[in-house]
């Protein structure tokens, strides 16, 4: 392990490439389904992605659409003219023999990204973003002298963005992934599904005693927040031990073993000689015009800043504000509640859906969403991307809310229930069991709290025996009201409530503690 004072003396530089999924119906060029995740192998793949002879692709319109969009929650604008690259190598999962990529006119060039880390504001660049075709999956089973392949991911649409190589820790390499995830998702343009590999890192990682640039390594196909950091962290340690034996740090590719926490070496890294790009003669420049581009602006979807505007308006400090941004489903909940109710009821929705609702919940939100889709992203957001590193799980809990025609059937639920509590006619603790039921059910928050017998008490008479009961077993307490030590009607009330199983109104319950008592 490389102790501090060795490890100041480097300058360490950090690049991240980043594979998006597009969210198109159908590949890049054909028009097979682009949704592979429950697919039997070989089984969503048509004559283009086979590479057959003859076969010409068409370029998918929604895919350009959707750089288009990228390209704005980069911070930058889409190029008018690009074109399409053959990107030659030779790979049993590559049947053309040559991925189609865009090399020297991407259709996006520049934009930035702001991140914070440790309370500072950093901008990382970006340097370009391409649109390409994945290439198919090999696979090589344990034990066997045969490797298989799997052709349902040839052809899927991709846009790698490449950052500048602007980040000097992981914690900076980390909150940039988590940063470049966020505007991804939010800007709509893929599903983001860490878990089933719509959004991978590459992590290029160089050190140097020097303000130059050291050899770097590159570790591929990172698939969350805290593999970024560990691999960055792991190399750069690596490197320096390297460096400090009197050898040399060898350009290469590397894997990343998540369980041992080490990169290993993979392959040579390859230089654009070797590629043989050429210009594909099947498929004409994508050309934008200024009536697309603003039609593609126009139609942007909020953006993670703009949501921070708004919870900031709203009165939420900057913590919690980063907490609900993380979770794009609860800002866009909280967002509508307060469009809708106004911000007492968005902030009350905001701190149910932050607080994890059983003991072994493994985010650290709970996410509620209406639609199929998101409920996708909700079994699988928070534990691919968390702090702890733990790997998303499809089959986890989604909540189920049933959608009624022409309105958010949740948005309308959970203002309902913060209106119940806002007029005491249920407590905090119960709107919580309330809540964990609505998940579920999605029935009407009132009913589940007649169903459960939770609705608080506002009967006078009904409270005032149960505080007279209280008062005549906590004498010394009640004393101590009627001396003016006001902290012990705290407790009056606490009793109060736990006779009444948490149903007594508690300002009703404190109005009368003091009538009783004669102050």
């Amino acid at each position: 392990m490389i102790d501090a004072e060795i490890r100041a003396q480097y300058r360490v530089t950090i690049g991240i490439e980043c594979h998006v999924q597009f969210k198109t119906k159908t590949k890049l060029f054909s028009g097979a389904d682009n949704d592979a995740r429950e697919a039997a192998p070989n089984t969503l793949v048509n004559h283009i992605d086979f590479g057959l002879p003859g076969a010409l692709p068409v370029l998918n319109e929604e895919a350009v659409r959707l750089a288009c969009r990228a390209a704005f929650a980069l911070g930058t604008e889409p190029q008018k003219f690009s074109k399409f690259d053959r990107k030659h190598y030779f790979y049993p999962d590559l049947p053309m023999g040559y991925q189609i990529t865009q090399y020297d006119e991407p259709i996006i060039i520049g934009g930035s990204i702001e991140v914070d880390v440790d309370g500072e504001r950093k901008t990382i660049g970006i340097t370009r973003a391409h649109m390409e075709a994945d290439a198919g999956k090999s696979t090589h089973p344990a034990g066997t002298d045969y490797s298989l392949v799997d052709l349902n991911r040839a052809g899927t649409p991709l846009l790698e963005i490449v950052s500048e190589p602007d980040m000097h820790s992981p914690a900076e390499a980390k909150a940039y992934a988590k940063e470049l995830y966020l505007r991804m998702k939010y800007a709509d343009v893929s599903e983001a599904n860490l878990y089933y590999g719509n959004m991978r890192f590459d992590v290029n990682v160089s050190v140097s005693k020097t303000d130059e640039l050291g050899t770097r390594t590159e570790s591929k196909n990172l698939n969350s927040f805290r593999s970024v950091e560990k691999a960055a962290e792991y190399e750069i340690n690596r490197q320096i031990e390297v460096l400090e034996s009197g050898e040399k740090v060898v350009q290469e590719t590397r894997g990343w073993d998540d369980t041992k926490l080490k990169t290993f070496s993979q392959r040579t890294k390859e230089n654009a000689d070797d590629y043989r790009y050429m210009p594909d003669p099947d498929l004409p420049p994508v050309v934008l015009t200024d009536e697309y581009i603003d039609a593609v602006r126009a139609d942007l979807p909020a953006l993670p800043d703009d949501y921070r505007t708004i919870l900031t308006e709203m009165g939420i400090d900057a913590r919690t504000t980063e907490d609900i941004v993380a979770v794009p489903d609860t800002a866009m909940t909280v967002k509508r509640v307060y469009e809708a109710a106004g911000a007492s009821h968005a902030k009350r929705v905001a701190f149910w859906l932050l607080q994890p609702q059983t003991d072994d919940e493994p985010t650290e939100a709970v996410i509620l969403s209406e639609s199929a889709e998101s409920q996708e992203n909700a079994r699988s957001f928070a534990a691919a991307q968390d702090d702890a590193g733990v790997k998303a799980r499809p089959d986890a809990p989604a909540p189920v809310i049933p959608a009624q025609a022409g309105i958010h059937s949740l948005d309308a639920s959970l203002i309902k229930l913060s209106q119940m509590v806002e007029a005491n006619k249920l407590s905090s603790t119960a709107a919580k069991e309330v809540l964990a039921e609505l998940q579920k059910t999605g029935e009407d928050p009132e009913k589940i709290a007649e169903a459960k017998n939770l609705l608080q008490v506002s009967d006078e008479g009904e409270i005032i025996k149960i505080v007279d009961q209280v008062l005549s077993e906590n004498e010394k307490a009640a004393s101590d009201v009627r001396n003016g030590e006001m902290k012990a009607i705290g407790f009056l009330v606490g009793q109060v409530m736990k006779l009444s199983k948490g149903k007594a109104n508690p300002a009703l319950a404190t109005t009368l503690i003091k009538k009783q008592l004669g102050i």
